[in-house]
């Protein structure tokens, strides 16, 4: 059974458990409810997320969301809800799986030269969903079950693409050892060649609907081929792709497909999928897109990445030192920013704060390096001057989900319980949702340090339901519940988790998960 489809989609080897199951039929729309995809897909996400493969960072979060969702917008089914997460691996990887979660390994974005071929690659997957090609592929394996234990699956991937020392590689054997005890029998799903073309074709008429180069998924695929060839630039190119390597054929076919795009506009936009559509949000549309691509935030969030993927923020520093991309004089500001979060990172603030002042004289109203600032200052020990800034910080962006989560992480490292009050003031002010793991993780941490200890379980059993410990969330939710002080209302919202979380539970008991097995 499968449920990721890789960017290759060539094949996978995955994990299946056999079943007393009656057939599944020929309807790949009938096998499984989108409820059920939904909760499929968000739990491979909080699985990943609990074996420290996912990359939780709100500015990049932002990023990866906005291109995402401009794509699904613009894609054969906009109606279909998406998640897009990175993970921390720098291979060469991008996956979907049910529900719409779509995966971003941060090698791809470090490998690509542009947002486009990155969004290429994105429009690849989103594709694969909306044509089904991942429940199609779970229906080939006819009697196999769909369990909640998909999710191994996800950890294969991540395992595979550990491949080093350390921690990874141990936190890959123990991904490992919970897929072999959760699914018994190993098969290969080959995903069809007809399915890759489909994808390819669907993809690049979505990436030039959504106001982006058409071009560039034949470009990424070009770049893959040559990192593939020559193991270029310190990302190892994954397994899929050496075995079955991107063909000449296939490059030129996306290049094809691109030129009668251009060539065919009016073709593309009938039946009520115009470009322009003047239904489609404004951050949707390619009017705006283009207006705006000279400020994408790419270069910043690829560097932001760099450092972010990196084994340690000293390695970050020494990457940065050695050069990258081969400039030989001044990096680009980008570079720059990037070296400054591996200071901020490595609690060098002095050290960050004398590049990132420039930065901003340069371009004060740009966010990142606004939030990068007042992290400069308070990795340098300098709680007053922070919170200064993060305070001008919100001023500006008073409702940025980035600058809000930042502020609230630094009103929190004081260990204050008077701090913790304005933490939880700022986060009321974003709001945020049950799927939201840091803003859950600073909210039950803000609510432990002022002393509001109901509120604070709550929150807590939400960050172990996030890092996919289920078994873990409903005790604690269960012994909240026998605290006498407990609301009406709080009651009744901690009983409603208590039954959303119960069929997982089940479900992984049944497979043979033990609660110890979920997680640490």
């Amino acid at each position: 059974m499968a449920v990721l489809v890789a960017l290759s989609g060539a094949g996978m080897a995955c994990m299946a458990q056999e079943t007393t199951l009656p057939e599944l039929g020929s309807s790949a729309g009938e096998m499984i409810t989108p409820a059920q995809e939904a909760q499929y897909g968000g739990y491979t996400l909080h699985q990943l997320r609990q074996m420290n493969y996912v990359l939780d960072d709100p500015l990049l979060d932002s990023w990866l969301q906005t291109m995402g969702h401009r794509l699904g917008a613009n894609s054969d089914n906009p109606r279909q809800p998406y998640t897009f997460f990175l993970l921390r691996e720098r291979q060469i990887n991008a996956f979907a799986t049910l529900g719409g979660y779509i995966g971003t390994n941060a090698g791809l974005v470090l490998t690509a030269k542009t947002e486009d071929e990155v969004a290429g690659v994105l429009s690849h997957e989103i594709s694969h969903v909306t044509q089904k090609h991942v429940i199609r592929s779970v229906e080939r394996a006819k009697k196999d079950q769909i369990p909640i234990m998909l999710a191994a699956l996800g950890m294969i991937v991540a395992a595979q693409s550990a491949g080093g020392s350390g921690n990874s590689a141990d936190n890959a054997s123990a991904a490992a050892m919970m897929s072999a005890q959760a699914l018994m029998i190993q098969r290969q799903i080959d995903y069809t060649r007809s399915n890759e073309s489909e994808a390819d074709r669907i993809g690049i008429q979505t990436l030039f609907r959504a106001g982006y180069n058409p071009d560039a998924l034949a470009d990424f695929f070009a770049r893959m081929e040559s990192v593939g060839r020559a193991n270029s630039g310190g990302y190892t190119a994954p397994d899929y792709l050496r075995t079955h390597p991107v063909s000449a054929t296939r490059i030129s076919e996306a290049r094809d497909r691109a030129l009668k795009i251009r060539d065919n506009r009016a073709v593309l936009g009938a039946g009520g999928k115009n470009p322009d559509n003047p239904l489609l949000p404004d951050f949707a549309r390619p009017d705006t897109l283009r207006q705006t691509a000279a400020g994408s935030d790419f270069p910043w969030a690829k560097e932001r990445l760099r450092v972010l993927s990196a084994s340690s923020p000293g390695a970050a520093i020494i990457e940065y030192r050695r050069g990258i991309d081969g400039y030989e004089s001044k990096p680009s500001e980008a570079h720059q920013y990037g070296l400054a979060l591996a200071y901020i990172a490595n609690r060098q603030g002095n050290d960050a704060e004398a590049i990132l002042a420039d930065l901003h004289k340069k371009h004060p109203d740009h966010l990142w390096i606004a939030i990068a600032l007042a992290q400069a200052a308070q990795a340098a020990k300098k709680p007053v001057l922070a919170e200064s800034r993060f305070e001008q910080l919100l001023a500006k962006f008073p409702d940025n989900r980035a600058a809000l989560l930042a502020y609230a992480d630094f009103l929190l490292e004081q260990d204050d319980a008077t701090k913790a009050q304005r933490a939880q003031e700022v986060l009321r002010r974003f709001g945020g949702d049950g799927e939201d793991f840091t803003y859950q993780r600073l909210l039950a941490r803000a609510y432990e340090l002022s002393g509001n200890t109901l509120r604070a379980a709550e929150a807590y059993a939400e960050v172990a339901f996030l890092n996919g410990r289920v078994d873990d969330a409903i005790n604690q939710l269960n012994a909240l519940l026998r605290n006498d002080d407990l609301d009406y209302y709080q009651r009744a919202r901690v009983e409603a988790r208590i039954a959303e979380f119960m069929p997982i539970s089940l479900e992984l008991k049944r497979q043979g998960i033990k609660p110890e097995e979920q997680g640490g």
